[in-house]
C-alpha cells in the first residue's frame, strides 16, 4: 500500500475532498459533534500516553520514546493523520522546550544541523506520495538498532572520534526526513549527536532547537498534501493539556538525573523505538 493511500479523504471533515491548502472546514449542512474531531474512546487510550511520551522526549528525559507516538497512534487511525494531529502539540511543546532551555543549546552544531534537517524535509516532501510509510519506519528502526549495538560493540573511550562531517550531514536529512514522514527523527540524529558526549543539558537544550526549526519546516508541506484538517486539529486541542505535563516531568528530572543515567535511558528510549518500528515494519 503506497503512502499516499493513507491519507484517505474521508478523514476531512464533511467527507469532502481538501482544498489546495489542505485547511478543510465542515461541509454545509454539516454540524454533528461526531464530525468536529475524533470521539473513539480506544483512539484517546492509546494517543495520552503517545503524547506523554513524547513530551518527555521534548525534555531530553526519555530521548528516543517520542518516536513511538505515531506508531502507538497508528494502530487506531492513519499514520499521516496521527502526524497532522501531534503538529500543533509538537509546536506547543516546542516552544516550553526552548524556554527551558533557552541558555544551555551549542550554537556552533545548530548552524550545521538545521540546513541539512530542512534538505532532509524536502525529500520527505518530495517522496510523500510514493513511499510505504511501514518500509520507512523499518529503515529507521534498522538504522537505530544498528547504532546501538555498535555502541554496545564498540563502546565509545576518551579517544573516540565523532562521525565524518558527510556522515553527519546523511544523518541529519535522515532525521529531517523520517521526522517529516512521521515524526521519528531522533534515532537518526541522535546516532550522529551521541557519540559527541555532549553534557546532558547541552544535549537537551541542541535537540530542542533543532527539532524546533524541523517542526516548523513542516507546516506549508504539510498543508500542501492536505493533512491540516479542521477535524485533526480540534482532536489536538483535546489533547494539548498533556503536551506540558509531559515536558514539565521531564525537565524536571534531566536537571537532576546523572550524565551516565540519563544516556542509560537515551539508549533505552532508542531500543524500545527502534524495535517498534522494526516490527511494524513486518506486521503492518
Amino acid at each position: 500500500m503506497a503512502f499516499a493511500r493513507f491519507h484517505q479523504p474521508e478523514l476531512c471533515c464533511g467527507h469532502v475532498l481538501p482544498p489546495p491548502l489542505g485547511i478543510c472546514f465542515p461541509a454545509h449542512g454539516v454540524h454533528r459533534l461526531s464530525e468536529a474531531y475524533i470521539t473513539d474512546p480506544f483512539f484517546y487510550a492509546l494517543a495520552a500516553p503517545a503524547v506523554l511520551l513524547l513530551g518527555l522526549s521534548k525534555s531530553g528525559f526519555g530521548a528516543g520514546f517520542g518516536s513511538l507516538a505515531v506508531p502507538i497512534m497508528a494502530m487506531a487511525i492513519t499514520v499521516p493523520q496521527a502526524a497532522a494531529i501531534l503538529m500543533p502539540i509538537l509546536l506547543v511543546m516546542d516552544l516550553l522546550g526552548l524556554h527551558a532551555f533557552r541558555r544551555e543549546y551549542d550554537v556552533k552544531l545548530l548552524k550545521f544541523l538545521i540546513p541539512w534537517g530542512m534538505v532532509g524535509i524536502g525529500v520527505g516532501f518530495l517522496l510523500f506520495r510514493y513511499m510505504e510509510s511501514r518500509w520507512v519506519a523499518g529503515l529507521v528502526g534498522v538504522t537505530t538498532l544498528m547504532f546501538l549495538a555498535q555502541r554496545l560493540v564498540f563502546p565509545p573511550g576518551a579517544s573516540s572520534k565523532t562521525a565524518p562531517t558527510w556522515v553527519g550531514a546523511l544523518l541529519t536529512a535522515t532525521s529531517g526526513f523520517t521526522s517529516f514522514i512521521a515524526h521519528a527523527g531522533g534515532p537518526p540524529i541522535n546516532a550522529y549527536v551521541l557519540p559527541m558526549r555532549l553534557a546532558p543539558m547541552v544535549y537537551t537544550a541542541t535537540m530542542a532547537f533543532f527539532f524546533f526549526f524541523v517542526n516548523a519546516g513542516k507546516w506549508i508541506p504539510y498543508a500542501f498534501l492536505g493533512l491540516l484538517d479542521w477535524r485533526n486539529f480540534m482532536t489536538s486541542l483535546i489533547l494539548l493539556p498533556l503536551a506540558p505535563v509531559g515536558v514539565w516531568v521531564g525537565v524536571r528530572v534531566a536537571r537532576k538525573i546523572q550524565p551516565v543515567l540519563f544516556y542509560r535511558l537515551v539508549h533505552i528510549g532508542m531500543f524500545c523505538t527502534g524495535l517498534k518500528l522494526l516490527v511494524d515494519a513486518f506486521l503492518g
